[in-house]
């Protein structure tokens, strides 16, 4: 497809953080199953409820264009999903809080990536005069934010200091 304006650029751009939602939420739930803090295991579970909103926000805002959510696939988010596996998920710990300070690791970047995904799709979406859009990826990315800013706390709370 050829991107041709501004409006196809924000539909493949919510497309492909469609993809990369639904891959995130994914690892986020096995990152889930393997931290050892309490603390952390909520605040994850938390997180995999902020996708999926996320995922939904997305799609209902694509739908409503009359395109398909899975039109792309998201190759940067396949990447970290890869990392938090090898990484987070089959890696040797020998300790809880060790694992637990790599999860946040892990966990952040695919939170980074998808701050910077909604951020551009909000712009786009306020440039293209599409305000209920624009707002309804604004509080997708303050709630990615918010999760973003939890695992902070976590790993500066706590976590990193057990884990040393």
């Amino acid at each position: 497809m050829t991107l041709k304006n501004l409006k196809d650029v924000y539909i493949d751009q919510l497309q492909d953080l469609y993809s990369a939602n639904k891959q995130a939420v994914g690892a986020t739930q096995k990152l889930q199953t393997q931290c050892h803090d309490p603390d952390l295991k909520d605040a994850l579970k938390r997180g995999v409820e902020g996708i999926n909103e996320g995922i939904q926000t997305v799609e209902r805002i694509i739908l409503a264009h009359g395109e398909d959510p899975t039109a792309e696939f998201c190759k940067g988010m396949q990447g970290l999903v890869k990392e938090a596996q090898a990484h987070a998920i089959d890696a040797d710990f020998a300790d809880g809080t060790v694992r637990d300070a790599m999860i946040i690791t892990q966990y952040q970047r695919m939170t980074h990536y998808g701050m910077a995904g909604y951020g551009c799709v909000a712009a786009f979406a306020r440039q293209l005069g599409l305000n209920d859009e624009a707002a309804e990826l604004k509080r997708c990315l303050e709630a990615t934010r918010h999760g973003d800013r939890t695992m902070s706390e976590l790993a500066e709370g706590k976590i990193n200091l057990d884990a040393a």
